[in-house]
């Protein structure tokens, strides 16, 4: 669906090689590339384009053509193309890069797309990986385990293998013994020159030295010379006592003594400028599963420091510092501790956390972790907590520091966060120097935190860049930055984020001019044309870090506050087949941004043609990218704001026509789905689908209008009949419009009805449920919400809750709803109510049915028989209401085994996107489809009749309300 050719680009766009030829046109440049790689892997639209033009750092460029290789041997294809036409490439696996590390004006290859095996070995005690693995998932890979990877980075569950790698990340607990330069056992790689390394093969090294002897050579000797400059070796080894990410990692020259195993090491933090990392084993670490934690609240930032020493001597795991301005951006917030409101200016925090490996460890240590706590003068008393609840509220306050500054910030300006390390034993002096810097250049509201027991402070500040007066004002930041880094302290500039873009200028500052000599001959052994993301580590141009600097306009409010960070992307449903929640934002930004030059009309023509199916249209509008989102942004928002601009007045009516008489749609959906089947009975599967195909496409062009497209998942019509009930009831059961128009699936038993079955098991628990006679023709609006119809939304909406209230009983009896995206539509209801109906809401318990039979029912239930192993998929809507875990509690006591697929998310039925982009549900469903199928189950169950549909369609496995897996086990 995703045309891959565009004209808009003129030729001599990415950085050259000196002496090259006149670049390429992006359309020039995609058929080149094309006659070696699959055609819906090369993009070269500019909407593509844009999508990939920035990672999460303060740098934009626009890359000439987005590629995605599936194996080593395009990679080799793509390097050799590379050299002949002398274009620059930039691996990008996550694009969570803080320092321009992911970007490029030549070829990106966004190696997260499809290189995503990964496999446990030796019983956990390793992990092999390829670039595109997201940290949390391997994680989660490995917890049967008890293990987990070394590098725990803040962004680990959006952050992948590539970049952490590249990038030598580390994090809160990591320190630098468990970095992963210090946990890599076995690398595959491939050079520029196309030849491929795995070192875990006997003969390794001899491949090395013969298939590229220039480097292998090179490498033994650039490692003689080290060895014989002992002032140089010395500064290397105290350069890496401690955390340092700046310029390529020289320790590999002391550490090892072979070629393949010096320049594996060399590629740990190389940010992709030396070769490509294939395939990766690491060493896992111990997953230490019984913690304690607490705030720890000082006086001064000096008290805070001194108190460093003797809780790492106690066994501190984590260490994290926060000063009073990090406080302060927080102390606001909901389940912010009271204890942090109203400090004194000069304050500050240590977060500590104790981990041991079990009970009986935590017995004999955590006494002595006590006492170190004790034995400190602080503000207030502290007491180590376990308590997983209180711990998340203490670790909230840490996580939550970077997307404060987000949220904050002003519109237009862009979020920049640095990372520094001082040793350890001056941090308190460095602290206040840093921040006397800030304050200096006007950065009043920046705060200023880090990871305390490894010297590592990060800045996080907001800084426009639309005017030289603001460049200006940066570079003096920067200037002065660095001079109290290096020249005052001897830290290290980057410490776990990767030199980038913004700290290449400075790397011979800080280590010196034969370091860096020797870095910049490690550059041009490996990769000699200066192709594999060129600027990034090594830049002689003194103000590099000035270049490429992100202009945010501001657009709608829905999304000025994106920082373009990239967590929301795992969890989009169309992430791999258009575009995610960020690369929206970025195309909507960008669309601004050249209207506001008012330059390149053809580059906004082109953009405004592809935003309506590339935004729009396959966005599920589900609104788990607000889960993720450091600011809570829920692009689904944006994209209900443009739908509802691209209907007609005379649409807005015909949808309020429609809300105001909604028994007739029930009634027209009832026919509809069985003229279908009788149709489908009469002509085949087939035939009705190309029809409806047909129907669509001839809609699509004719009224710019996609058509419900039929499927042989299509559900039979319910029943007319509501199932029996008591009107002397406990509750008020509320059948959704779906349930009451769409009843059994095909391969489903005909006589299954959802409805009659929470009746029966409700009556079973002794806790009957009433359904109203009148409840045909009411509806939670979220079909209309979803659309952009806002008028319609609100009319059914409004209707639904004054029958609520009268079924209720003004509010005595609790309304349970068997459909949790229906749930979640009403309980989000209130702004949308008049003013009157938000005082009925305001009285009303609305439940979802997950809830009710969890809480209510099922302790009153005898569990009389059991499946033996059960699928199961939560819909988006129950994960933001946080009935994920009651569902699977329900199904564990129902069955023997429960299984969530480790990937499940929103299966993109999104309503009727399913039915009208068939594409986008596909996409949304592979990864999961594939999970839940491995193994034949005995059930497979959800919450939602349409993602029942889209799970089915998936994974050719009927999909059932969890009610009937209740039902069942509970029936005499």
């Amino acid at each position: 669906m995703r045309a891959r050719s565009t004209e808009l680009d003129k030729p001599g766009g990415p950085a050259r090689a000196a002496g090259a030829a006149v670049a390429p046109s992006a359309q020039e440049l995609g058929a080149q590339l094309c006659t070696f790689l699959e055609p819906a892997r090369v993009l070269t639209r500019l909407i593509d384009r844009v999508a990939f033009s920035s990672d999460a750092s303060l740098y934009r460029m626009l890359p000439q053509a987005v590629v995605q290789p599936v194996d080593i041997g395009e990679v080799r294809q793509l390097f050799r193309y590379s050299h002949e036409k002398r274009i620059p490439l930039t691996f990008r696996s996550g694009g969570t890069s803080l320092s321009g590390q992911a970007i490029t004006e030549g070829i990106l290859l966004d190696v997260g797309r499809f290189l995503r095996a990964m496999r446990v070995e030796g019983g956990g005690r390793f992990l092999r990986v390829q670039p595109g693995v997201i940290g949390g998932q391997a994680n989660q890979a490995l917890r049967p385990y008890a293990a987990k990877i070394g590098p725990d980075p803040a962004s680990i569950s959006v952050a992948r293998l590539g970049g952490i790698l590249s990038n030598n990340a580390s994090g809160m607990c990591c320190g630098v013994a468990q970095n992963a330069y210090h946990t890599l056992r076995s690398m595959t790689f491939v050079l520029p020159s196309g030849t491929e390394i795995d070192t875990a093969a006997p003969d390794a090294e001899r491949i090395f030295l013969e298939r590229d002897p220039r480097l292998a050579e090179g490498l033994l000797e650039l490692r003689h010379r080290i060895l014989n400059n002992q002032a140089l070796s010395r500064r290397i080894r105290k350069k890496y006592l401690t955390k340092n990410t700046i310029g390529y990692s020289l320790n590999a020259f002391l550490d090892f003594e072979t070629p393949a195993a010096i320049f594996t090491h060399l590629l740990i933090g190389a940010e992709g400028t030396l070769a490509f990392i294939a395939e990766a084993v690491l060493a896992t670490v111990p997953d230490l599963p019984v913690k304690s934690t607490e705030l720890l609240l000082f006086r001064t930032m000096h008290a805070a420091c001194a108190a460093i020493a003797s809780l790492r001597a106690a066994g501190a795991a984590a260490l994290e510092l926060m000063d009073r301005s990090s406080l302060r951006s927080m102390e606001t917030l909901p389940g912010i501790p009271e204890g942090i409101r109203g400090l004194p200016d000069a304050a500050a925090a240590l977060l500590v956390e104790f981990q041991w490996l079990d009970q009986s460890a935590a017995r004999q240590e955590a006494a002595a972790a006590q006492d170190a706590v004790d034995a400190l003068d602080l503000l207030r008393e502290a007491f180590l907590t376990s308590d997983p609840g209180e711990q998340e509220a203490l670790w909230k306050i840490r996580k939550g520091l970077f997307p404060s500054v987000g949220a904050m910030r002003a519109s237009g300006t862009t979020v920049i966060i640095e990372d520094v390390a001082f040793p350890v034993e001056h941090l308190a002096d460095a602290a206040l120097d840093l921040r006397r810097v800030l304050e200096g250049h006007g950065y009043h509201d920046a705060v200023l935190f880090g990871h305390a027991k490894d010297g590592n402070l990060h800045f996080v500040l907001a800084q426009g860049f639309s005017s030289t007066r603001d460049i200006d004002r940066y570079r003096r930041l920067i200037d002065d930055v660095v001079h109290l880094v290096v020249e005052r302290y001897d830290g290290a500039l980057k410490a776990e984020h990767g030199t980038g873009r913004n700290m290449a200028p400075f790397v011979e500052r800080e280590w010196g001019r034969e370091a860096y000599a020797i870095m910049q001959e490690l550059k041009n052994l490996a990769d000699p044309k200066n192709l594999l993301n060129p600027g990034v580590i090594l830049n002689p141009d003194p103000a590099a870090h000035l270049a490429h600097l992100k202009q945010i306009p501001e657009v709608e409010p829905e999304i000025d506050r994106c920082i373009e960070c990239g967590f929301c992307e795992p969890q989009c449903p169309s992430r791999d087949l258009t575009l995610t929640p960020r690369q929206r934002i970025m195309v909507r930004r960008e669309i601004e941004r050249l209207k506001e030059a008012g330059s390149d009309r053809k580059a906004i023509a082109a953009l405004n043609a592809d935003f309506p199916y590339m935004v729009l249209d396959t966005c599920a509008v589900d609104g788990l990218c607000a889960v993720t989102c450091p600011v809570k942004i829920d692009t689904g928002s944006l994209t209900k704001r443009f739908r509802q601009l691209r209907h007609g007045l005379l649409a807005h009516r015909a949808a309020v026509a429609v809300a105001h008489n909604l028994w007739m749609t029930e009634e027209a959906g009832r026919l509809a789905l069985a003229l279908g089947h009788l149709m489908e009975a009469l002509v085949g599967e087939t035939f009705l689908r190309r029809m409806t195909g047909g129907l669509d496409a001839v809609s699509r062009r004719l009224l710019d209008e996609p058509f419900w497209q039929w499927c042989a998942e299509m559900p039979y019509p319910q029943s007319r009949p509501l199932p029996a009930s008591t009107t002397a009831a406990a509750a008020i059961y509320f059948p959704s419009c779906v349930s009451r128009i769409m009843g059994p699936l095909p391969g489903e038993d005909r006589g299954s009805n959802t409805m009659r079955a929470l009746v029966e098991v409700a009556a079973r628990a002794g806790i009957p449920i009433h359904i109203p006679q009148k409840v045909r023709g009411n509806c939670c609006g979220v079909p209309f919400s979803s659309k952009g119809f806002d008028a319609a939304h609100r009319v059914a909406l409004n209707h639904t809750i004054e029958r609520f209230f009268t079924w209720s009983e003004r509010g005595h009896l609790p309304i349970v709803v068997d459909t949790s995206p229906c749930t979640y539509g009403l309980r989000t209801a209130r702004p949308h109510l008049s003013s009157e109906n938000q005082k009925r809401f305001d009285s009303l318990t609305i439940l979802d049915s997950i809830e009710f039979v969890h809480d209510r029912l099922l302790p009153s239930l005898p569990i009389m028989r059991r499946l033996r192993s059960v699928v199961l998929h939560p819909v988006c809507s129950g994960m933001k209401m946080g009935t994920t875990s009651r569902l699977v509690r329900i199904a564990q006591k129902c069955s023997e085994r429960a299984l969530v697929p480790p990937d499940a998310g929103c299966c993109a039925f999104a309503g009727d996107r399913g039915l009208l982009f068939p594409e986008l549900t596909a996409a949304a469903t592979r990864i999961e489809g594939t999970q839940a199928t491995k193994q034949e189950h005995d059930g497979y169950f959800s919450s939602s009749r349409t993602c029942e549909i889209g799970m089915t369609r998936a994974t050719g496995r009927v999909y059932r309300s969890y009610l009937h897996l209740v039902d069942q086990a509970t029936r005499p």
